[in-house]
């Protein structure tokens, strides 16, 4: 929930996501499909609040959590709501970028939230106070990285990093984008994509999704158990009758 990027190529949609958090916060459970709305969505659970900060669904949609908006926030609770099942309330609409306009978020911690849908590549922010809607190039790359976490010299300098990456590997796939979130300033373990500030916070998973063609590929890295696991659902195409 604290680095994600964005990579479209050769037909395929790849969004990885780095999840930095305390360590005393109970551990993640894998991706697990479920049933909600009438939608299959499939999604790590946090036990905490019971939320989530990646998920898809049956329809092809990905949404991604951020901690943070813009900039590094005050914390200031109580907060009404997990920002986890903010996600959940999203994924279950029929359509989330038109929940997005009409949902309340008055006493929610800010965060911003990456969404794919429809072939269309979104970047959703609430800092507090207002809500922001930007719609992106979806045949561009791009990085986010948590401002709770990151200052802004520190994000600049993960954007170049990169942009670096990309400059140098003409053609990514799937692997060179985990590859990319994996081992990238290792050395770093301040700042560097994989963090270990003091064993109390940690990069503690990395968590994929892959699109192309009619399915969906979740790929679920826990850094912390060393344990990897991979599911899969089928994209349902909807089709619309001709009205007479």
């Amino acid at each position: 929930m604290c680095t994600v990027s964005f990579v479209k190529t050769n037909h395929t949609v790849i969004l990885t996501s780095n999840r930095d958090e305390r360590v005393l916060r109970p551990s993640a459970e894998p991706p697990l499909v479920y049933a909600l709305a009438g939608k299959k969505i499939m999604y790590p659970k946090d036990p905490q609040a019971g939320g989530t900060w990646y998920v898809v669904d049956n329809d092809g949609t990905v949404l991604v959590l951020l901690n943070g908006a813009r900039e590094k926030h005050i914390i200031n609770p109580p907060y009404r709501k997990s920002r986890g099942l903010i996600v959940l309330e999203l994924i279950s609409a029929l359509s989330p970028i038109l929940e997005w306009d009409g949902i309340l978020l008055e006493k929610i911690e800010p965060f911003t939230i990456v969404l794919f849908e429809k072939e269309v590549l979104y970047q959703l922010r609430w800092d507090g106070l207002e809500k922001e809607k930007l719609v992106l190039d979806s045949n561009k790359k791009h990085i986010w990285s948590s401002s709770p976490l990151y200052s802004a010299a520190i994000r600049k300098e993960r954007e170049q990093l990169f942009y670096s990456f990309l400059q140098k590997n003409e053609f990514v796939d799937a692997q060179a984008m985990y590859q990319f979130h994996r081992y990238t300033d290792v050395e770093d373990s301040e700042n560097g994509l994989i963090i270990n500030r003091n064993n109390a916070l940690k990069t503690l998973s990395i968590t994929q999704a892959v699109l192309k063609d009619s399915a969906l590929d979740l790929r679920y890295f826990d850094l912390i158990a060393e344990q990897e696991c991979a599911s899969s659902i089928v994209i349902e195409k909807k089709v619309q009758s001709d009205s007479v």
